[in-house]
């Protein structure tokens, strides 16, 4: 039986990819940007570098196992509960409040500064899980690709901006009447989470779930939410083309993640300056914004299949460019060559997952693809580093990476589309 009809209007999908304004804050000033410099200067004080490290490396694996095993299990109570957007809520929140608990954290306080960030990172992830699963909520099967695309443009746009009213603040603290740059990264956690809360208002306000069949969530529904995991898998070896592409996504995303996590290291490991690499991450971000739009004009021109096929050829390219960079305006070229695509393929992954999965087990199934995009950037940085330190080379540790997304390429060549919303169609309630 198809799926009841979508809510199809301006207002609702443009809250709906609000909700990325929203927590975008929290990736870029938090995660990308100033939690990792300021944990080893300000909170692991008195630590050898090296263990400082190992204790944020920790809380970092931690968080991505959490999310790792909670994301399936959530698809799954979303769509038994039918309140994704409750549950969008629900983590929202825990991760605004775990950013502004940073604020409070006292110097030398590591352990408790670790663990708010642990639970800062599931609140964003979790959120992401039904985030992404109404996407089907409030696109046609027509709209994917522009909607899709529209919500990573004003997460690029969104992050950037406060991410550079923030990098300003740390910069030229005295000018925004702050004592130091401590007190201007403290108060950019309280910024996020304030920006995080406020932005989340519309996607509650204006976005109403489809209407669709739904179970209890009880102590005994957590039981049947666990069985039903297990269904989960079951289902996606019926839908023969997602699991393909998840597959292939799996490969490609973690390179585009492991060039997210490594550029920096990268850079500084050719003698670039740190400053020269904040001011690149900046660039990537506004270039975003309006590369993930045109790729949302692109999916709808020639199909998700081929734009990402045109963003992984970007990033080929990119890879070479990297290996053999040697002066830092070629840094800020890769900055904006990375920031054409990387919205680009986000945003067409997404939407191209979409077509291959039925809109009734969207939460469940967009458990999986989040909990893939998790594993992600595991293999890519273990790679690198191994290549690096077996080769004394960081240029051929970089190189490696196209070994992903020649893998992912492969894959991805073996996802027939129309077989894959063939399947979707019969597997649908």
């Amino acid at each position: 039986m198809g799926a009841t009809p979508v809510q199809s209007n301006r207002r609702a999908q443009w809250s709906w990819a609000l909700y990325d304004w929203a927590n975008s804050a929290f990736a870029t000033t938090v995660m990308a940007g100033f939690f990792p410099v300021f944990f080893k200067s300000y909170w692991a004080t008195g630590m050898s570098a090296t263990e400082s490290t190992v204790r944020l490396g920790t809380a970092n694996a931690l968080a991505s196992l959490l999310v790792v095993l909670l994301a399936p299990l959530l698809g799954v109570i979303a769509d038994r509960s039918g309140h994704k957007k409750g549950l969008l809520l629900l983590f929202a929140m825990l991760g605004a409040l775990m950013s502004a608990g940073l604020f409070l954290v006292a110097e030398g306080y590591w352990l408790v500064a670790a663990g708010m960030y642990v639970l800062g990172v599931i609140g964003f992830a979790g959120g992401n899980v039904t985030y992404d699963a109404m996407l089907v909520d409030v696109a046609e099967k027509g709209e994917l690709e522009r909607v899709s695309a529209l919500g990573f443009a004003l997460g690029y746009l969104g992050g950037g901006l406060l991410f550079a009213v923030n990098v300003l603040m740390v910069l030229y603290p005295e000018t925004f009447g702050l004592s130091g740059k401590s007190e201007a990264v403290r108060l950019a956690f309280l910024m996020v989470a304030v920006w995080w809360a406020v932005f989340s208002l519309p996607v509650v306000l204006f976005v109403h779930e489809v209407p669709r069949p739904r179970g209890q969530v009880s102590a005994q529904g957590m039981g049947i939410a666990l069985r039903e995991l297990r269904e989960t898998w079951r289902l996606l070896r019926r839908l023969r083309m997602a699991f393909l592409f998840l597959l292939a996504y799996w490969c490609y995303i973690d390179g585009v993640d492991t060039i997210v996590r490594m550029a920096v290291d990268y850079g500084l490991s050719l003698g670039f300056a740190a400053e020269s690499l904040l001011t690149a991450l900046l660039i990537t971000q506004f270039v975003g914004f309006p590369a993930a739009l045109a790729f949302g004009w692109i999916g709808d021109r020639i199909g998700a299949k081929r734009a990402i096929w045109l963003t992984l050829l970007v990033y080929v390219l990119a890879v070479f460019w990297a290996w053999r960079m040697t002066a830092s305006w070629e840094f800020y070229g890769l900055a904006v060559v990375i920031g054409l695509v990387q919205g680009g393929i986000q945003s067409m992954s997404r939407a191209l997952y979409a077509r291959l999965i039925p809109a009734e087990h969207a939460g469940r199934l967009f458990g999986l693809y989040n909990m893939m995009g998790k594993f992600a950037a595991v293999v890519g940085p273990l790679l690198v580093g191994w290549v690096a330190v077996l080769t004394d080379n960081a240029r051929t540790g970089i190189l490696s990476v196209l070994i992903l997304f020649m893998a992912g390429g492969w894959l991805l060549a073996k996802v027939d589309v129309a077989v894959g919303e063939r399947e979707a169609n019969a597997a649908g309630i």
